[in-house]
This record gives structure tokens, sequence and C-alpha cells, in this order.
């Protein structure tokens, strides 16, 4: 689903970097000796051919091989390993501009990494040069944190530097956003330099021990996601934690991660995991640090490769690792913080769809959550009977519910960003009589369409499903299908948007006879797109909500819409299915006028639209104050809003304490989507007993007719 861009040493502004002269006072600048030149080992450029000849062939995207995919690659390369535009000066991008900005199609042609290296070589030099001149900086500089400074922590659309001047400059401010940083997560004015110093070291032995690898991945990932975002290359180590993810059985903290610029991101927090119990790790969080047990000193990860990472991460049942992240909800504001997780394995049964009931207003609401759409696929092809399913635990589920006399049900697809697509359609068939659920389209035309066949619906009655910006992939064509077929509300935020269709290709050569040689690697290709039955596409807009309810999460920055190469919204051919129309449009219009009137009264939704209108604020502001007295208020608002409204009522958990499930009475925005709920049993209730009226004085042929 998410992007993985790698290790590259972008900018130094939101986990630690920078330096310079402050108050007259400057530290010289020696000449930084040039990391070793790397260069494409045999087997990358053959990597690359398969590479190019895949991409060309079996992609969905049929891209013109031509000067201006070279541009683009170009501008994506270099905005992925200096997209804090704090290495590179102007004058040095337009000379690698006109020196390879037109030859890399004629690479991709050929299957040749040349052009790719050479950039990462140039890159690796600049990238040294400044951590070198950072590290002497940090024994020597001085701030005053009184004058009315500001650093732009959004740079990706801002020139490069012209001057040294103006370069060294932008390395003072962000050494001193670093500062402010490390002083606000608890750091003191004492250990702030010297944990600097050690920051900006490692980061040079990391260039120090830079290898061919590291140019061939950086240069790759800009060919390929320049195609769409959800391509890419494995290198046979990538793979093998990639096939570990997918397998969920090792022991760990129960999360995928990817590399993006230079950090470490979090890709997925998987259901059933210990950082999924804890409720303290969330998707986007950057992890800068790493520490073993409760004591030991945490290791800086800025600028790592993604499989060290892991590594350092992973460990046996029952230890405990700390991790230093930076907030995703922060959106690269603030400073960072620990968390305390004992590792474990993913438990099943904890990643399975559960329920609570809410009272609301007189009704009994049924809640299912649905962590994601899972399937035990070994135990469904050995006819077990008692095979794990998505859809087998709902149904249990609502009979449990109907059994309780429950007055409406709230499907809640927060957070669920996918899984099986088979049980995306056995779920939507248990709210459905029978009919078609998602169209798949190939890159060639080929259209298949995915039905529900059994006639069987489970839960005939009132149906909301709530989504947020995470909820992606098969929680849409579940989302777009209830919507499409008018069997329920959709309620929350849009979706993500990802409405395509990868596959994993071996690279392997055809035929060998040196069998035992190491294998090339693999791809994750795009290969087709999900289309509703209504004939648009999940692609790019993701579902949008009949009725809005905004969350915390930073929509602006999450989501399809928010790669600059995704594939476009499109549409096909709708395909026959005969709408259900429990929920037509005047009742949306109806529930909605319900909701933004009850809304209005209800002073603690109001205070929680009041804080997220003030986070939004703070992270549409292009520039941070370097201020300290600015940066202190700004901080603290921004933890004050995170901890009131957390479903889990705080921040910290011991990792010896058994987790604690949210509590529901803080989700604000649950509470409002079981209201919505209720509004709809009564309307529903309410035509019912019109219905029954007309019955009573209308022939039951004409009757007929109407339904």
């Amino acid at each position: 689903m998410f992007r993985k861009i790698l290790p590259i040493f972008i900018v130094a502004v939101l986990a630690g970097l920078s330096p310079l002269f402050a108050n007259n006072v400057k530290t010289p600048v020696k000449k930084a000796p040039a990391p070793a030149v790397l260069r494409a080992t045999p087997a990358q450029e053959e990597a690359a051919r398969y590479i190019s000849q895949y991409l060309l062939e079996n992609h969905y995207r049929k891209v013109a091989v031509g000067d201006s995919l070279s541009r683009e690659v170009f501008s994506r390369y270099m905005d992925n390993l200096d997209g804090s535009r704090s290495y590179f000066m102007a004058g040095e991008v337009e000379h690698l501009r006109n020196a390879y900005g037109n030859r890399i199609d004629d690479d991709f042609l050929s299957g040749k990494p040349t052009s790719g290296f050479a950039i990462y070589n140039r890159f690796l030099k600049r990238a040294y040069e400044k951590m070198r001149y950072m590290r002497a900086a940090a024994d020597t500089v001085k701030f005053n944190f009184a004058a009315p400074e500001t650093l732009a922590v959004q740079r990706k659309d801002d020139p490069w530097p012209r001057t040294r001047g103006e370069l060294t400059s932008l390395w003072r401010k962000e050494l001193k956003y670093q500062w402010l940083n490390l002083k606000y997560s608890g750091e003191s004015p004492k250990t702030i330099r010297t944990t600097l110093a050690k920051s900006f070291t490692s980061r040079m032995n990391l260039l120090r021990r830079q290898k061919p690898e590291d140019a061939f991945h950086a240069y790759t990932y800009a060919l390929t996601t320049s195609f769409d975002p959800h391509t890419d290359y494995f290198s046979p180590d990538e793979y093998e934690n990639f096939q570990i993810d997918m397998s969920r059985s090792l022991e760990g903290i129960g999360a995928k991660l990817q590399t993006e610029s230079e950090y470490t991101i979090v890709n997925e927090v998987i259901p059933g995991g210990p950082a999924y119990r804890s409720n303290l790790l969330k998707k986007g969080d950057k992890i800068i640090g790493v520490g073993q047990g409760r004591i030991t000193e945490i290791v800086d990860v800025v600028g790592w490769r993604i499989n060290d990472v892991v590594k350092l991460i992973r460990g046996k049942k029952g230890t405990v690792v700390r991790i230093k992240i930076l907030p995703a909800s922060q959106a690269g504001r603030g400073p960072a913080k620990v968390i305390m997780l004992t590792r474990d394995k993913v438990d099943l049964e904890e990643q399975a769809a559960h329920k609570t009931i809410i009272q609301q207003n007189g009704k009994k609401i049924g809640v299912i959550t649905i962590p994601s759409f899972y399937l035990d696929f070994e135990a469904q092809k050995q006819n077990d009977g008692s095979y794990n399913s998505t859809s087998r635990d709902v149904a249990r589920i609502l009979g449990e519910l109907s059994a309780a006399a429950v007055d409406g049900v709230v499907i809640d697809l927060r957070d669920n960003g996918g899984g099986s697509l088979e049980e995306a359609v056995n779920v939507t068939g248990l709210f459905i009589t029978t009919g078609p659920v998602v169209q798949i389209s190939n890159s060639t035309g080929g259209k298949m369409v995915l039905r529900d066949e059994d006639r069987q619906m489970a839960y005939p009655g009132p149906l909301v499903v709530l989504v947020n910006r995470y909820s992606a992939s098969a929680s849409e064509i579940f989302a777009a299908a209830i919507q499409d077929y008018g069997r329920g509300v959709v309620v929350g935020e849009r979706t993500f948007g990802k409405g395509t269709v990868q596959s994993i290709i071996n690279l392997q050569r055809p035929y060998s006879l040196f069998p035992r040689q190491p294998n090339l690697g693999q791809m994750k290709l795009t290969i087709a797109k999900f289309y509703r039955i209504s004939g648009e596409s999940t692609q790019h807009k993701g579902v949008v909500p009949d009725i809005t309810i905004p969350s915390l999460i930073d929509a602006s920055a999450i989501g399809e819409d928010t790669y600059t190469s995704s594939l476009p919204w499109s549409t096909v051919t709708r395909t026959l299915y005969r709408p259900v129309d429990d929920v037509m449009a005047p009742d949306i219009l109806l529930l909605r006028q319900k909701f933004q009137s009850r809304a209005l009264a209800n002073r603690r939704y109001q205070s929680y639209l009041s804080d997220l209108a003030t986070l939004n604020r703070i992270r549409k502001k292009k520039s941070v104050s370097l201020k300290e007295s600015t940066f202190r208020v700004e901080t603290e608002k921004i933890k004050q809003i995170e901890k009131l409204w957390a479903t889990d009522g705080g921040e910290e958990q011991d990792a010896k304490k058994a987790p604690q499930p949210p509590l529901k009475q803080t989700d604000v925005v649950l509470n409002e989507a079981a209201a919505i709920t209720t509004d709809l049993a009564v309307l529903e209730a309410a035509k019912s007993q019109t219905i029954v009226r007309r019955a009573a004085v209308v022939p039951a042929g004409v009757l007929l007719l109407k339904k």
C-alpha cells in the first residue's frame, strides 16, 4: 500500500542534523575526503535489465520512454536524495541535470544504472561534507533562542541554495531546530551537545560504509516509482524481510517498516501485534532511535539501512525494546517521544474482528471492529472446517448482536489497510442477497467481476460503515459496495485511495548453466486496477463518505493523492446490479442534517473540532518557529490535543502491564457514528411503518410493483 523511499540522507530537519555558526562564532570548514566511489556489480547490471523489461512489458501504465521520462526520473531522484534542499547548491543541480537529465532513458532502455550511480556518488560527497561540517559545529555553536527566526520544514518545492552562505545559514537553523527538539524531548542542556555530536559522527560512519546496493536501491526506486508509487524492486536480502512481514510470524513488535528519505517509517501496525495492542505506535511515525531493554542507551538509527533497523527491533518473545519516534500526528513538528514495547508474536485471535455494544439515546448499537481482512489460506486449502476468516467471524458476531437485539450496526474499518480480496467480497455478501462486489481491469483492457453468490443475508438491519484516511484497498472495496448498493451509510473521512493491484515477480534467469548463482531479487509490480460496481475507480479519490467526521490524521500527508506518480482516477462500464436502496439520497440528506444539528449542540464534539482546527493550523504552517517561547507553546499544544483525544486515554504504557483496549467513551468519532446509526434505525423504522400502513389499503400486486 504505501511508499518506500530508501536510505537517502535527506534533511536533518526532523531528526537531527545541521550545524554552524551563531553569535559570530564560526566553525572553519575543512575539506571533506570523498567516500569511496561506488560502482554497480555485474548482478546489479543484470537486475537493471530485467527491471526495465518488466516495467515496459508488464506494468499497468504504458509509459513512453524518452527525454520526458528521463527528466521525471531525474527530478524524483534528486527530490529523494535532497528533498530538504540542504546538500546540493543550485549550480551543481543544474550541472547534474545537464549531464544526466536526458540520459536516464537511454540507460533505462539498455538496462544500465550508470547515471544513477554517478549522481549518487556526487551526493555522497556532499552529504559527507555536510556531516563533517555539522559535527565540528556541534561542539562550539551557541544560539540566541529569543531571536524571531523560522525554519521551512517543507522545502521540496523551494529552490536549492544559490551560495555557500545560504547553505550554511540553512544548516545553522536546522541545528537550532534539532536542539529545541532534544530539549523538549527531555534532554538536559548538558547532554544535548553530546547527543548531537554522536548523531553526526554516526552519520559520517554510515556514509563511509555505503555499498553499491545503497546506490542501486536509490536509483531503482526513483525509476520504478516514476511508473507508480507501489512498484518497487527488492534485493534478495530485502525480499526476505518482505516475506517475513507478509507472513507476520517473526517475533518482534508487529509492524511493517519502510524507508522514506533518511528515516525508517511505520508503514503498517499489524493487528494482533504488540504495537497494535499498545496503541502507542501509529502508521507514519518516524523511528529515529532503538534501545534494548529498559535502560540501555538508545541508538540513533537515522540514515540506517532498513534491514539494520529491523534487526535491532526484532528479538525474542518477552524482551523489551524502546523506540524513539517522531509522531506522524505532529506533522514533523515538536519533540520525539520514547515508547516501550514487549516483543511478541502476532496473535491471530487478537487481530480478529470483535464487537462492543454502545447505548445511544435508548438504542443499542453494535460495533464490529475489523482490523484487517484476514484469511488462513493454508487451512482453507486443506479443507479445515474451522479455519480463520473475517467473513466467518463477522457472521458469528452478527448472530450474537441479533440475539442481543441491537437496533443497528457500525462496521468500524478505521486504520484497516486491507488484506484478502476474497474476504472483502465475502463480508460484503453478509449484507446483500447476491450480486457483484468489485471489478478488476488489467493493462490490456480485460475485466473480471467478483461476485457474492450466496443468497443469504446475515444482517438486513440499519448499517453504518466507519472509515478514515488509513482505510485502504479491501476496506475501500467493502465500503464502496455498501455505498453503491444503498445498503448503508458511509461515515468518517475520505479513504486512502489505493485502487491498484500488485504482483510479486522473481527476477530469475530463464535458464542458467550455473544454477547456484545468486538470485537477482524481486519486483512488486502494479498490474491491475480495482473499480466499483458503479464503474468508478477507488484509485486516487478513495471512497467519499456520505457524512464527514474528521479524525486527527493529517489528511494532507496521507493518501494516494499525495504521491506524484499515482495512477489517475478513471471509470469503466458499470456492471449490472440491482441497488438495495435501503438508504437513498433523501435519507442521506436527512441524516446529515440531523448530525449537523446534533453536532452544533454537542459541546464535546465542538471542542474536538476546535482542537483539530488548531492542530491543522499548526500543520499547515510551512515554517516552524525557532523562537523558544513560540516553539514551546506549539509543542505543548500538540501534545495536549493528542493526549486529550487519544482513544487509549494516555501516552505511556509499561511493557509488563497487560495492554488495555481503547476506551470507547473517549472515542468521539465512534460515538458520533453510533448516533448516526441511531438516527438511521429510527428512520428505517418509520419507513417500515409507512409501508405497513400502505399495505393495508393498497392491493398486493401494486405493492410488489413499487418494491
